[in-house]
């Protein structure tokens, strides 16, 4: 493991599987690194290469120890080399990867991020791995330098772990129970970024509608929690309604709530918060009341469509999003069927949809009932489906509608001679759009006319009606010539029948 004489500063790569969580993770990631005087690594291979892993996944640990074999042959060409391990699969396979892998240098959990620069220096000046996992959190990591991705659109945590305990999750034993930034911690950090030019934030969590049950009581909890729940109205409601006081934010979307934890007052607050988007994705899991049992939710399906139909009766133009899994075990015909009746029932513009797999660790694992897989395949392709029809069916509703898009990093795509640009609606639907002849940028609003749909995106061929160029595009600009600071290699996150902006938060997931 001994270093070669270096110079110039060490390049590194960061590798990120999984939710939005570890998206968000590996955006700290890179900041400590680059605080500590490392670069992105360019055009050469880098000199440390940190897996953020995930361990909801099926063969999570398969797809991890494949890539570390690839990158055996090419530390050893490449003297000085470091590889850290990191995440949900390092917080729980701790004992097993410097054993499986020897050529790994560190090992770090969920609960210690900050510590990856020293960790990575003591593994070189002692020429041996470094395995350092913490059972309870070290430092939230919302308080860690952070290298973002975008330059106008962030995330905000406002919560770690989860206190619930559905039978397909392993996520709680890995991230703990659920513990809460205090409010003007996070408002403090939106202020922060908006001044930074980001005009979109979404509110992160492993179940977000709980926020405030990590303090405990009211009696106990800080003064400035009682005061946003003055008048009985939960935390959360009330942190999106402090989320409208902000100027210069013109987008707040959350993810992931629990059906369990969603109340009136929050459906209010997102009425009534102009700036929070009418975008709401909720975990579904299974439409038959004995199978949600059986996952250990707890709500049943009269209580999930009545939360549907309040959203729909208060903010009719949301787009409502879904997780599902398929033959979980125990699951019967007429189980799956209440699905497919929720489905039809909620029309979601879009459902990450999954078949189920055992996660060693969680009780559904050893559950009897487990489904052979052709059953399971065939109930999946009945659902997906049953969810592109009913998504192109409620894309066909925005044709004719008028939008503002935020303007998305990328070029766009030529179709013909039409140059087109992407972005996405307030209801966070993808939109392409053909490029004006004035110049926008990332970060930009344009205002356009959809004239066609397709189930997992819609098209505006018609020259926009406005442009808005902003703050957050000149963020996007004074960027520009600057490095990203981290690299995202998501997996799919099972087939998306209609792809929302990104993998929601783990705890939505089996």
């Amino acid at each position: 493991m001994s270093a070669p004489m270096e110079t110039g500063p060490r390049t590194y790569e960061i590798r990120t599987y999984g939710c939005q969580m570890n998206v968000h993770d590996s955006e700290r990631l890179s900041g400590l690194l680059e605080n500590a005087g490392y670069v992105r690594a360019e055009d050469s291979e880098p000199d440390v290469v940190v897996f953020n892993t995930c361990a909801v996944r099926e063969n999570a640990d398969n797809r991890l120890y494949g890539n570390l074999g690839h990158l055996r042959p090419v530390k050893d060409g490449h003297p000085g080399m470091q590889i850290a391990v990191g995440g949900c699969l390092a917080q729980k396979d701790r004992d097993t990867i410097v054993k499986r892998a020897p050529w790994v240098d560190v090992v770090f959990g969920t609960h210690n991020i900050g510590a990856l620069p020293v960790l990575l220096e003591r593994a070189r000046v002692q020429e041996e791995a470094q395995v350092e996992i913490e059972e309870s959190l070290v430092t939230f990591p919302s308080t860690l330098p952070t290298r973002r991705e975008s330059p106008y659109a962030a995330w905000v945590s406002i919560s770690v772990g989860c206190n619930n305990t559905c039978t397909f999750c392993i996520v709680p034993s890995l991230r703990g129970k659920e513990k809460d930034r205090r409010p003007g911690e996070i408002l403090a950090e939106i202020e922060a970024l908006v001044a930074d030019g980001v005009h979109e934030i979404t509110l992160l969590g492993q179940n977000v509608n709980a926020y405030g049950s990590g303090f405990g009581s009211l009696a106990t909890a800080p003064e400035e929690v009682r005061e946003m729940t003055a008048g009985g109205q939960s935390a959360f409601a009330g942190l999106l309604r402090a989320c409208g006081d902000i100027e210069g934010l013109e987008r707040v979307r959350f993810t992931s709530p629990h059906p369990k934890d969603f109340t009136d007052d929050v459906i209010a607050a997102m009425a009534e918060t102009p700036n929070v988007m009418p975008s709401l994705h909720m975990p579904l899991q299974s439409g038959s009341d004995q199978v949600l049992k059986a996952m250990r939710r707890s709500y049943r399906q009269e209580r999930y469509l009545g939360i549907i139909e309040k959203v729909r009766a208060a903010i009719p133009e949301a787009a409502i999003t879904t997780d599902i899994i398929v033959g979980f075990p125990g699951e019967t015909e007429e189980d799956f069927e209440q699905t497919l009746h929720v489905v039809r029932e909620a029309r979601f513009s879009s459902a990450f949809t999954f078949q189920y797999s055992k996660r060693p660790g969680t009780p559904a694992a050893t559950m009897d009932g487990q489904i052979p897989k052709e059953i399971v395949q065939e109930r999946y392709e009945r659902l997906v489906a049953l969810q592109e029809e009913i998504s192109w069916a409620e894309n066909k509703k925005q044709l004719g509608r008028t939008l503002e898009v935020l303007v998305s990093e990328g070029e766009g795509r030529k179709d013909g001679a039409t140059r087109r640009l992407s972005g996405r609606a307030p209801d966070n639907r993808l939109v392409h759009f053909q490029a004006p002849d004035e110049p926008v940028r990332p970060g930009d609003m344009v205002t356009v006319e959809v004239t066609y749909a397709a189930p997992h995106h819609l098209v505006a061929d018609k020259p926009a009606q406005s442009i808005r160029r902003t703050r957050a595009g000149d963020a996007w600009e004074a960027r520009q010539g600057r490095p990203k600071g981290v690299t995202l290699g998501m997996p799919s996150i099972g087939r998306p029948a209609s792809i929302p902006q990104a993998a929601p938060a783990c705890s939505a997931h089996p």
